[in-house]
Formats: C-alpha cells, structure tokens, sequence
C-alpha cells in the first residue's frame, strides 16, 4: 500500500495580541497562530500554509517588504517575513513568488531574554533593509539585513553590492542594542531622514506616555535626540509617512501615533535649512512647535500637525495608506495623507484632512457586531490601499474593500476563520457533509468555509460527539463545567447546509418541515442560547419598530436566515448559533471525553478526576436524555473513549495507564446492559489515544511512552496483544483507524503526536512461513511533511466516513492541535 497526501484545508484563529500580523507588498497577510507562523490570501479567503519552527507563542509578524514599499520592489522574487515569539526568538523565513514555496533562512542571533513584543522595518532598497524589535526585557535591537538578488538584479545594480554577501544567501549585523529601562517599549516606527542620506529615525513609545526619537547611521551608534509628549496613557502604535511633497519638494516627515487614551496625535517634521532663524514673529506655530531633532549636519524642526479624536476606547493600531507609484521606474511615488486607526471599541476608521480647512476628519468608519465586549488588536491596509484588515479579541479576521466607482463603499469580504486557541476535539458529521471542531476559546466551528458557529461558551470547551437529529444534525459537547450540553440543528443551519451541498446534498426537505426553531439567540450573560421559533420572528416582522426597544436584559434578537455564500465574521457570531435544548447533570468535574455510538441512541462521558469514584463513565440515552448506566473501572480521568463499530463493545483509556473493555447489551427500548469485560495495564505513561478497527474488534492505543500497540478482543472475555510499533519520536496523543479491505482486514492507521507531526501505517495480516495463522504486521506508508502538520500537540484525528470506504481510494482525514488549527487531508491510497 501506498499513500499520496494533500493538504485541503487550514483553519486558524490569530493569536489575540497587538503587532501580530502583517500585511505585505506580496499581498499575503502573515499572523501568528499559536506557536506557528499562518499565512491566509485574502484574494481566496484561504489560509495557504503555516510555518512550523517557534518553541512559543507568536507575538509578531513583519513582511519585508511591507505594503508601504510595494511601490520600491515591484520586480522582486523573494519576499522576507520576520517572526518573533513569547520565547523572545526571532526568525526569518523566504517565500518565492516564482513557485510558491517556503524556505526557513535563519534565526536571529541575539534572541531578547522576554517576549517580543513588537517588530518594524523599512526597506531602504531592493535588497537592504533595517528592523528594529522590542521586548518585555527592556531592550530594543536594530537590525541591519542585506538579502539575496536575483541574477538579473545583481547584474544591474551596483558593482559594490555585490562584494556585500553572498548570492543566495542573507547577511544580519546588529547596529545597536538599546537599554530603554523598567518601563518597556511596546510601539516602534522607523524612517529615513530627508536631506541626510545615511541617517535613520526610530520612534518608539510605550509605558511612559512619550514618543522618544533616536537617531543614527547605518554604520554608528544610535543616540537620544529628543521626547514628544503629549499622550496621557500609554503609547500603543507608530508610523511614519513616507516624505510629503509641499511646494514641489518633499521637505517634511510625519508621524502618527496612537495611545490608550483613545487619542489619535499626528507629528510633522520638517528639515531646517542651515540659514534658517527663528522669527521674532509670534504665530499660532510657535505655540505648538516641539522640540528639533539634530542628526549630522542637518536639524528638524517638529510640531503637533493635528488631534485626532473620535474612538471611544483604546487605540491599538494606526498605519499610513500606502504610496502609489507616480512614475512607470517606480522612483517617484505619491503619499496619500489618509489614517487607518483600529480600536478596541470594535471599530474602524480612516482619516483625511478636509480639502478646504485642511483639518483632519474621519472619512470612513466600519466596524463589528458581535457578542464579544472588546474589538480590534490591529489594523492594516492591503498593498493597493482599496481593501483594510482588521483582527479581533476572538481571534477572527474582518475584511472590508472600496467597490465604488465614483465615491467610496467599503463593503465586509469573506476571510478565514478558525479557534484562537487549542483546538480539543472534532467530529465528523454523520452524512459526512461537515466536520465540527470545539476549542478552549469557547465557541463551536464549522469548516471548510466555517458556514455556522453553534456555540459561544463561558468556559473552556474539552470534547464533542455528533449524534443523530433531526436533519441528522445533533451534538453533545463538554466544557470545564459539570455539564454536558446537547445542541440542534435549527432550520437555518439544514436551508444553509443545503444550499452548500446542493449538488450531493443528503438533507431532504422533509427533515426539514418538522422543525419549528429557526435559530438561536445568546442570553445577557452569555451561558445558554434560547431558541428562536419561527412563528416567533414572523410576529417581529410584523410588529411595530418602537416595540422592539432592548432591555438591559436582553442583547438585540438575531434573525437567523438562510445563506446561500460563506458567512462574514458578523453573521457568524450572531446569526448561525445552534439553540440548547439539554443539560446532562451527573459529572462531580470538568467534563473531558464524550463519544457516541454508531446508531446515535447512547453517549458515553467522562470528567476529570483523581479517584475511582469521580472517574466512572456515564452513559445517556439519546432522546429521553436520561442516565442509564455508570461505569467503573478507571481511577485517573478517562482521556478518551470509543464504540467499536458494531456498538458491542465500549473501550476507554485514562491517565491511569490502564484501558478497559465493556460490553453493551440492549434489553428492550429503555434498557441498557453493560459489563466490564477487560482491564489491564498497557502502556508505562498516561494513554492519551484508542481507535477501533472498522472491521473488527481490534484496537489501538498510544501513550506518552512513545509507543503504539495494537490488541485484540478474544471470546469475548479477553485482551490479547498482537502487535507493539517501534518507539516513535514523540508521544502518541492521536488515533484514526481506517478500514481500507474487509476480506484482508487491511487498515490505514493514523498516528498524530505531541510535536505535532503525522504518520500514517498500513496494518494487515500475512501468513507466516509455516502456515500458521496470520500475523498482524506494520509498515510506515507516509511520514507528512511538518509544513504540512501541525506546530504542536495533535489533540484529535478523524477519517470521513471510515465505515464506508472500502469501495473508495480517495479519503480524508481531519487533524486538531494545540496549535489552534483544524486541517483537513486528502489521502489517496494505492492498494498494491
């Protein structure tokens, strides 16, 4: 046998973070999901890769170019992406517009003892640029990079570049290395200075309320050169504009920054000649210049240009529109004097100056509806300056672009979307139709295109099993709270769900006539989802507007409705929730584990816990809800559970190192049987993982041992071990069995580990030499490539449709990690 695996889908969520992502001049966003580097095109609302490398959290991503030197790089190949994690590492990476592909370059050699906090850079040429990083650690490191050049770039440019580096291959030096003190920097901004080739500007701000200006050469020290004030809290964002042109030279700089203070302050530098005085004139001018800023033979004299205000919560982001290139060499460019701002009161917005007056005012506000009570992290623009990104507290990306013609609309685009921390479990629907992940973050999500978000939650959300319903839409999950909750489908969800798969779809009208709740609305405190009926939002429609005043108990009604094309970010949060129509009471702990059986009548789950008592297995009739059966057996909490595929047979692994077997008897139509067939001790560490052969009553468990086994139910009342892997690199912490040929009793395992890596190993029986009975063998089939994995802990593994594949060689199988992404693969499997 043999396997060729394709990656189909990707999943994440932005880690919630101010300075994480990065728009570039390749027009590919770059943000940091969990511990990897997540690169989405917003052209095709899909996130294209992950890069795998940081031992940490991401806190910052920086292309070079970034979109504000489009216009200097438009014939480059290579673009550079930098990344910098809670570890304080930074790294490198290059992508080829050529071929699409991915290289790691280096990592930064003088990591910063704490996190990173912020990263900036300017691209002085085609191949030179400088980046400065912050850290917690009271630091801030200016970088010096030359990266490589094509041939042909090299052969026009200047001889003395190429006696710089090496062809192909980048060069790092370290300018300097700033101590600012106790109070950290957390907002950096870098520029040239005009009229002085050769000398650079960073700003940075932070804790203090000020901006402190630094400058230097390329080649020199970086010294203090003054302190703007102004801001009352603490400095959250910077940008300089490239040079203004006033009276046909550019003579002045500008930089903007933003504060928690909810205020927008913009600053104008402009370049002093040497014969310049001061007038004794008194002007408005003299009262509101600032200080001037000396580098070399050159001064700049700076003033408050402008106050911008109008947020009403914090600032985190402000970034100047990208130039536009006035000339067909792209040396002469145009600064459009136009503000994109981002706020934690969930808006948008972006400032001009009035034509007339030249004050500064807002243009253009967008923003987001949802049940979150805090906004934007950030907000950039995209590379021609018609489109503005935005990412939020949920970790969810809002996309608006300028489709007007003669005047300006700034209509919401699909983008991405996923959980913004670990992802726990997932489940594939019974049709196959749709897969559901749950996540710490606390919300339910549908992929490929997330079409619905059934679930906001208030805590943690650990397991999920998909059960049968109406539409054959219905699940149970579990949170770290003592209840297990069961959601429906409501008539929104089958409408929308048929429409996605229209052309093969398996949901018939009249599954859908019976239902009467067409949604789902979230409570004031946001703990349950009360249904919405549909007779209920007909009487709305009809009834007077000045009726439908909210109360400070109640959050505004969505009208949930069927769509016909992905959802935006805010008809996912408010319009496609699932409503609560069960509790299950019982669990003394947490919930961790649930499964369900193949027929969709039981559910089985567990808690976590530390004695025998707490850790007993409840199973739950599907329709009455009630508890018909409390199994013990484990005295750690129960990992993981599953029903064989006849539903004879329940198996569950637990921190206990033990697994345990019981049989499952139905008497009558509300009676259950269970039995404790098997338990024995399997592995030297906790047992994270079990799946069934879909062709019998074999099973797999892996452990944090780093080894796999596979065993055997005999007669019914015994365990017999057939087969132990070869200790693999990592532990084991995911299983998916899939049955590929019932007459050979051949299976395709896939084994998901802690360091995030897949394997996938051909299990089959042969004969020994002497005709004997057979004998179960493993072989390794495919090893995935880790840009095609996961960056860490692989917490779930699940086939499609694994009962029904024997006929199939194209399958695919879902993954969920610790690293907050949900994939999916497409496996073609080559029976020899």
């Amino acid at each position: 046998m043999s396997c060729e695996v394709e990656r189909v889908f990707i999943g994440a969520g932005c880690n919630r973070i101010v300075n994480n992502v990065s728009w570039g001049a390749s027009d590919l966003v770059a943000f940091g999901a969990h511990n990897a580097v997540a690169i989405f095109c917003p052209k095709k609302a899909q996130i294209v890769t992950t890069l795998p490398g940081h031992k940490a959290s991401v806190n910052c991503t920086l292309w070079l170019p970034s979109t504000k030197f489009a216009y200097k790089v438009q014939q480059l190949e290579q673009h550079y992406l930098l990344s910098g994690d809670a570890d304080g590492a930074i790294m490198l990476w290059e992508f080829s517009l050529i071929d699409g592909k991915w290289r790691y370059v280096l990592t930064v050699p003088q990591p910063h003892k704490k996190g990173v906090t912020c990263i900036s850079g300017i691209m002085l040429s085609a191949n030179e640029a400088v980046f400065a990083s912050t850290s917690s650690d009271g630091t801030v490191n200016i970088w010096e990079i030359i990266l490589p050049m094509t041939v042909g770039a090299l052969c026009s440019a200047a001889s003395s570049v190429s006696l710089l580096f090496d062809l192909g291959e980048c060069r790092l030096s370290c300018i300097e290395s700033l101590s600012v003190g106790s109070k950290m920097m957390v907002a950096l901004a870098l520029a040239e200075l005009l009229g002085n080739t050769g000398h650079i500007v960073l700003a940075m701000g932070g804790l203090d309320n000020k901006i402190h200006l630094y400058c230097g050469e390329r080649t020199g020290k970086f010294f203090r050169a003054c302190e703007l004030k102004g801001h009352s809290d603490w400095i959250r964002s910077l940008d300089f504009s490239l040079p203004m042109v006033a009276n046909g030279t550019r003579n002045s700089l500008l930089l903007v920054s933003s504060s928690q203070d909810k205020t927008i302050r913009i600053w104008k530098m402009v370049l002093r000649e040497p014969s310049d005085e001061r007038k004794d004139v008194i002007g408005l001018a003299s009262y509101i210049e600032g200080p001037v800023l000396c580098a070399g033979p050159s001064s700049y004299q700076i003033s408050l240009e402008s106050l911008l205000i109008g947020h009403e919560d914090w600032v985190y982001s402000v970034q100047w529109k990208p130039p536009s290139v006035a000339s067909a060499d792209g040396k002469e460019y145009i600064q459009p004097q136009s503000i994109l701002s981002a706020s934690m009161d969930k808006t948008m917005m972006i400032w001009q100056p009035e034509r007339t007056t030249g004050i500064w005012m807002n243009v253009v506000t967008v923003g987001e509806l949802s049940h979150c009570a805090l906004g934007f992290y950030g907000g950039h623009w995209g590379p021609n300056g018609d489109a503005i990104l935005a990412h939020g507290y949920g970790g969810s990306f809002h996309l608006w672009r300028n489709v007007g013609l003669d005047s300006e609309n700034w209509q919401p685009q699909k983008v991405p979307s996923g959980h913004h921390s670990v992802v726990s479990d997932i489940a594939w629907a019974r049709s196959g139709k749709f897969l559901l992940s749950v996540s710490h973050d606390q919300g339910d999500q549908n992929s490929w295109h997330e079409i619905a978000r059934p679930q906001v939650h208030g805590h943690d959300i650990n397991c999920v099993a998909i059960i049968q319903g109406k539409g054959n839409h219905r699940f149970v999950c579990g949170a770290d709270e003592k209840v297990a909750r069961v959601f429906e489908a409501p008539l929104s969800f089958l409408k929308t769900l048929n429409c996605a798969v229209s052309q093969e779809s398996e949901v018939q009208e009249d599954n859908q006539m019976d239902v009467q709740i067409l949604g789902a609305n979230m409570s004031a405190l946001g703990l349950s989802q009360k249904p919405i009926y549909v007779h209920a939002v007909q009487e709305v429609s009809q009834r007077p507007r000045s009726e439908g005043i909210d109360t400070l108990e109640t959050v505004p009604e969505a009208v949930p409705v069927m769509l016909t094309e992905p959802p935006i970010e805010e008809q996912l949060a408010w319009h496609t929730l699932w409503p609560e129509s069960h509790k299950l009471y019982g669990h003394g702990n947490e919930l961790f584990s649930l499964c369900c059986d193949h027929e969709g009548k039981l559910v089985a789950s567990s808690c976590k816990a530390q004695t025998v008592s707490v850790a007993e297995i409840w199973l739950w009739e599907v329709g009455s809800w009630k508890a018909v059966g409390r199994l013990q057996s484990h005295s750690l909490t129960v990992t993981q559970m599953a029903f064989s595929h006849d539903d004879s047979l329940l198996l569950s692994v637990s921190r206990d190192r033990h697994f345990s077997v019981f049989s499952i008897k139905r008497k009558g139509a509300n009676e259950i049987c269970y039995d404790l067939l098997a338990r024995q001790e399997a592995h030297k560490r906790i047992i994270w993982a079990c799946s069934w052969n879909p062709f019998g009553h074999e099973f797999a468990t892996g452990s944090r041992d780093k080894t796999l086994k596979v065993w055997a139910v005999e007669n019914e009342h015994s365990v017999k071990q057939l087969l132990a892997l070869p200790p693999l690199s990592s532990s084991v912490t995911g299983l998916a069995w899939l049955g590929v040929d019932r007459q050979t009793n051949r299976g395709l395992l896939a084994v998901g580990m802690e360091n995030g890596l897949i394997e996938l190993w051909n299990l089959s029986r042969s004969k020994t030499e002497d005709g004997g009975s057979a004998v179960l063998t493993a072989n390794l089939v495919s090893r995935l490539d880790p840009f095609m994995c996961h960056a860490s802990t692989v917490q779930r593994l699940a086939w499609r449709n694994s009962e029904r594949v024997e006929d199939c060689q194209k399958v695919q199988l879902a993954s969920c990690g610790a690293d907050n992404c949900v994939r999916v693969f497409e496996v073609n499997v080559v029976v020899a």
